[in-house]
């Protein structure tokens, strides 16, 4: 809504900027103004004024300034009609009337937001009901219990046609409105229409204000073709305008200046259990201008966190070519890639909140990953293709609008370029995979270091007597539950295992399954008795059950033994992939031991810590009553 000017300059003689600026800064007198520490940047000396004459706050360390209205919106991200709203009722100033189209449209919209509410409580009921106690157990699986239900509003659809919508109409709800809201399914071949969720835990997503306009849920079952549905577009919901959480992540962000956007629903929610309550996420599709504007209306630099695998790079490149054309002076985005194979939720169970903060803390600059993206497309090692490269490179540059940015960029790439040279100032120090790690100048010719790295950073560091304990538990829950490699097979023939007893049981396992993808547990034991494999089964068995005999044990909850089994096999593949690259490392320093591949085996050492620790806590023998499969 439009507010005349007068109603806004009435508010602002009613209410002093340096009342309002006083709620949230320790003001004192300095003259004709006001001066205190800026909320937008950690400072000791004050550097934040507030002039009641003028109407208006200026902080010089942050260059942000704005009346009142401003200042809600910049240290409470709300929209303006939200401050307008606020600080009239404070100022006792009326607003205008709405006209009747207006009225008419709000009364509408309210009347929706009260029937996504209804079903919101709905769900949430029927998940702590009997019918929820399959999600329920999901959730458990997850970490999930009742608190976080309980915050997050967690719900459950139950698995019927009509459920909600007999609930609803018994509200005496439209069924017309529920289609409109997304709560039913129509169209076309519909004859009536039925329920949109069925059998999925079910996440509500929230306006600014904290009022549920969508819902997002996730399947239990595991045939269901899509794993994750959110509500289609409603005159309440736009998916690319809409960010999960971020009514509860805005209070954080603003008292942090910091915001970060995951992947999905339970990212989100493990990063918050984590210690970052200022986290959002994107709603199944990539990152749109509408929900960077958002993002940038919170924080200078959000920090865009993706998943570690192929599609979570895809991602991160095409948030790269969103962001470029909208950067500015100060605002920019950084971008954290999370561990081969792991999401949020993964790291933090495997490494605890240390691990995450990590992962954060190594968050790239834009103009890095632009030139890693740039380099690791294909080889550099001729001139026709370092001239492709400039080119690819320049053009890229050339779509950032704000002309001071995309100048610091180009001379930023033409520095980097021209160390491509043979005749450059820079060389390529070895990086990962044999990929070009390029050093600034001033890095180069720094003095060799003498000595070898220190045995804690090229050792294997705990990894060896690991090894053989993670193999045995992804052979051995195989072996006691064969019907998994259904499921599982085609990732343990990509794994590469060390322990002799346990490459040969696999190698049955893959013979069994490519005659057999259900073979029972009898014929395998069977075709394992035939090879003359049964004393080494019986080795790998009982050294997995040093570590875990709850999900060996033949009535095991198949849910939890999945995870377990998954866990492992992300472990191991880190282990792995760790392992290689120390080697490359380490070779690397050998034959030429700069500061570069100094730096590159610390780095490894790290990530090596990260896994080692979450290693360890999984090491913890069970007990002595646990039940023997």
């Amino acid at each position: 809504m439009r507010y005349p000017p007068h109603i806004l300059e009435e508010i602002r003689a009613r209410l002093p900027a340096s009342s309002v600026v006083g709620r949230r800064v320790q003001l004192k007198k300095a003259g004709r103004e006001w001066r205190g520490l800026s909320p937008f940047n950690a400072e000791k000396t004050p550097s934040f004024y507030v002039n009641d004459q003028k109407q208006f706050y200026h902080c010089f360390s942050s260059s942000k300034h704005g009346d009142i209205f401003t200042f809600l919106m910049e240290t409470e991200g709300l929209s303006f009609p939200e401050a307008v709203e606020r600080l009239a009722g404070e100022a006792g100033v009326s607003l205008p009337a709405q006209t009747e189209d207006h009225r008419e449209s709000e009364t509408k919209r309210a009347g929706a937001i009260e029937v996504m509410e209804m079903a919101a409580r709905w769900f949430e009921e029927r998940l702590q009901s009997g019918q929820g106690s399959e999600a329920r157990a999901y959730l458990e699986r997850r970490a999930l219990g009742r608190d976080v239900q309980q915050r997050f509003r967690l719900g459950y659809a139950p698995n019927e046609r009509y459920a909600l919508r007999d609930y609803l109409a018994g509200k005496g709800v439209e069924k017309a409105l529920m289609v409109e809201l997304g709560l039913l399914a129509a169209g076309e071949g519909v004859s009536v229409p039925y329920d949109y969720f069925r059998d999925r835990v079910m996440f509500p997503i929230t306006d600014t204000r904290g009022r549920v306009v969508a819902f997002g849920g996730r399947a239990l079952a595991k045939e269901v073709r899509a794993k994750y549905l959110n509500s289609p577009e409603t005159p309440l919901f736009h998916k690319g305008r809409t960010l999960y959480n971020l009514h509860g992540a805005r209070k954080a962000a603003h008292e942090r200046s910091s915001i970060i956007a995951v992947e999905g629903y339970v990212d989100v929610i493990a990063m918050t259990l984590a210690g970052h309550p200022e986290t959002v996420a994107p709603l199944g599709t990539a990152l749109t201008e509408d929900q960077l504007a958002l993002l940038w209306r919170h924080a200078d630099e959000p920090i865009l966190c993706f998943d570690g695998d192929k599609a979570g790079q895809r991602a991160a490149f095409r948030a790269l070519d969103i962001a470029l054309p909208l950067l500015e002076p100060g605002r920019s985005l950084r971008i954290a890639l999370l561990p081969g194979g792991q999401d949020p939720d993964d790291l933090l169970r495997s490494g605890g909140p240390g691990a995450i903060d990590q992962v954060l803390a190594a968050a790239l600059p834009l103009s890095e990953l632009l030139w890693r993206r740039a380099v690791e497309a294909g080889p550099v090692d001729t001139p026709e293709r370092r001239a492709g490269l400039t080119q690819t490179l320049r053009t890229t540059v050339a779509t950032i609008r704000d002309e001071t940015v995309r100048r610091y960029y180009r001379d930023e790439i033409e520095e980097r370029l021209r160390g491509l040279s043979p005749r450059g100032t820079r060389t390529a120090a070895p990086g990962p995979r044999g990929r070009p790690r390029f050093v600034r100048p001033g890095e180069v010719v720094s003095p060799r270091i003498t000595g070898s790295p220190s045995p804690s950073v090229t050792a294997s560091a705990g990894f060896t007597g690991a090894a053989p304990v993670r193999e045995a538990v992804i052979v051995g829950t195989l072996l006691a539950h064969p019907e998994m490699f259904a499921e599982f097979g085609e990732e343990i023939a990509d794994l590469d295992f060390e322990d002799p007893d346990a490459r040969a049981l696999v190698s049955v396992l893959l013979s069994c399954a490519a005659e057999d993808e259900h073979a029972s547990l009898e014929v395998l034991q069977n075709r394992i008795s035939r090879t003359g494999l049964a004393a080494a089964a019986d080795r790998i068995l009982a050294l997995a059950r040093s570590r875990d005999r709850t999900t060996l044990a033949p009535h095991a909850d198949p849910a939890l033994r999945a995870d377990a089994l998954r866990q492992a096999m992300i472990l191991h593949q880190q282990a792995g992939a760790l392992h290689s690259e120390l080697r490359e490392a380490r070779q690397a320093f050998e034959n030429d031991p700069t500061d570069s591949g100094w730096a590159w085996l610390c780095e490894v050492k790290a990530r090596l810590e990260t896994v080692i620790a979450a290693e360890a806590e999984a090491d913890v023998p069970v007990s002595s009553d646990s039940t023997a499969a």
